[in-house]
C-alpha cells in the first residue's frame, strides 16, 4: 500500500470508528477502539472511546505503512 492510498483510507473513514493495534516492541501489542478525529499532511487524530477517560492520540502514516500500526476499518 503507498503513502497515497493509507491517506486516501484514513480520510475516507474520518468520524468512523476503527481499531488500532500498535506494536510497541517486545511482543507487546495496544489495541485501541477509536474514533478518526482529524487527518493533516504526515498524521492523522483519533479519539478513544473509554467511558470516563478519552484520550487523543496520533499516528503518522507512515506507520500504518511500516507496519508499526495497524487498523481495522
Amino acid at each position: 500500500m503507498t503513502l497515497q492510498e493509507i491517506k486516501k483510507k484514513v480520510n475516507e473513514n474520518i468520524g468512523n470508528e476503527v481499531t488500532i493495534k500498535c506494536n510497541i516492541g517486545r511482543n507487546r501489542i495496544e489495541k485501541y477502539n477509536v474514533r478518526i478525529k482529524e487527518t493533516y499532511k504526515n498524521i492523522f487524530i483519533v479519539e478513544t472511546n473509554k467511558k470516563n477517560n478519552t484520550e487523543i492520540k496520533s499516528f503518522s502514516y507512515t506507520d500504518v505503512m511500516t507496519k508499526t500500526i495497524k487498523i481495522d476499518y
